[in-house]
């Protein structure tokens, strides 16, 4: 790997008198505890709970920054200025920042999603791409990531495996897909599941997406037709423990 820009990201600079409080009523984590040196994955549903974009969300002052697919920013800025209606809030490219990624730069924060992942961080671009680094690291942890993989309004938020990669918070009051998303967890009902298996053992009907160069099919299965012996480890327990 030569660099450490994941040239596939992109940023938004969510900015305003009212920014922080804006995205609080709308995103599945708090943002008004957000801090600086801590990033937090989260996502914006539908109504009904589904997932619609996943970003990371990292503090700047009064200032958020959503660290998103570079190929769906221009979508979720539509979508925020949506709902921006008449608060005090801009939504606008951060041009002058890049996400970087890292294995081994131990001073960086640790992705928030699961510390195998490595470090993550936001600077001036520098020369090189770790876009594809990444995607084979993050993909050999069985963890997926945006509307290529979790799709656009298909999967409940909680069948991404939300909930274990720490992308959801369930005391910061409301938010859009709240309802839905709060009954899953509280009556324990995620029935299926978003998980990797080998591309000879594919089916079409559950296939959310086709990675033949990973040699893999990314499929939503019910609970109680996969093994956890083939899923990772963050993964596997909780699965165990609903069979």
């Amino acid at each position: 790997m030569t660099g450490t820009t994941l040239t596939d990201r992109a940023l938004l600079r969510i900015s305003g008198e009212e920014a922080k409080s804006f995205l609080q009523g709308l995103l599945t984590r708090d943002v008004l505890t957000l801090t600086a040196d801590a990033p937090r994955w989260g996502g914006l549903l539908t109504p009904q709970g589904k997932a619609l974009f996943d970003f990371i969300l990292w503090a700047d002052g009064d200032d958020v920054l959503i660290d998103c697919e570079a190929a769906q920013a221009g979508a979720l800025t539509r979508r925020l200025t949506l709902y921006r209606l008449r608060r005090k809030v801009m939504v606008a490219r951060e041009e002058n920042l890049a996400v970087h990624w890292s294995l081994d730069q131990s001073e960086k924060p640790l992705d928030p999603r699961l510390p195998a992942l490595g470090h993550r961080w936001l600077a001036p671009a520098s020369p090189g791409d770790a876009a594809a680094a990444f995607r084979a690291h993050r993909l050999s942890l069985g963890i997926f990531e945006g509307v290529g993989e979790l799709g656009q309004d298909q999967l409940l938020w909680l069948e991404t495996n939300a909930e274990e990669l720490g992308g959801v918070d369930y005391d910061k009051g409301c938010y859009v897909g709240q309802e839905n998303t709060a009954r899953m967890h509280y009556r324990s009902k995620i029935n299926r599941r978003l998980v990797a298996v080998p591309i000879a053992e594919a089916d079409e009907k559950r296939q959310r997406a086709a990675l033949p160069d990973m040699g893999i099919s990314i499929e939503l299965r019910r609970v109680e037709t996969i093994d956890p012996a083939t899923l990772p480890t963050w993964l596997a327990k909780e699965i165990a423990s609903t069979l």
